[in-house]
């Protein structure tokens, strides 16, 4: 049995359903950061399956940027997350609706 396109887009479809539910569920800052890398790599997957069925170097190219972004996005993040703790002493999200200056 050879693994096709379908089968890696069955792959990032089901990834991006736990990201997804991630994101939904989010109690936790850092949990909320894994659960987007989840769903930022499964759409990098579906880029590079379509790109290689097609014999396209775009989808690839497009999973580079993305790859870039959210290292960027994951670095900035960590640094507002370790000032939130240090100030207030956790990272639930219950606290942080009531944002005071």
């Amino acid at each position: 049995m050879e693994i096709g396109l379908n089968h890696y887009l069955v792959l990032s479809t089901i990834l991006f359903a736990i990201g997804l539910a991630g994101v939904i569920k989010r109690k936790n800052l850092l949990l909320l950061f894994f659960a987007t890398e989840i769903l930022l790599n499964s759409v990098n997957i579906a880029f590079a399956a379509i790109s290689h069925y097609y014999g396209d170097l775009t989808g690839q190219m497009f999973a580079f940027f993305i790859i870039a972004i959210a290292a960027s996005e994951v670095a900035v993040g960590l640094g507002l997350l370790i000032v939130w703790y240090k100030r207030h002493g956790n990272i639930d999200l219950e606290t942080m609706k009531s944002m005071r200056g």
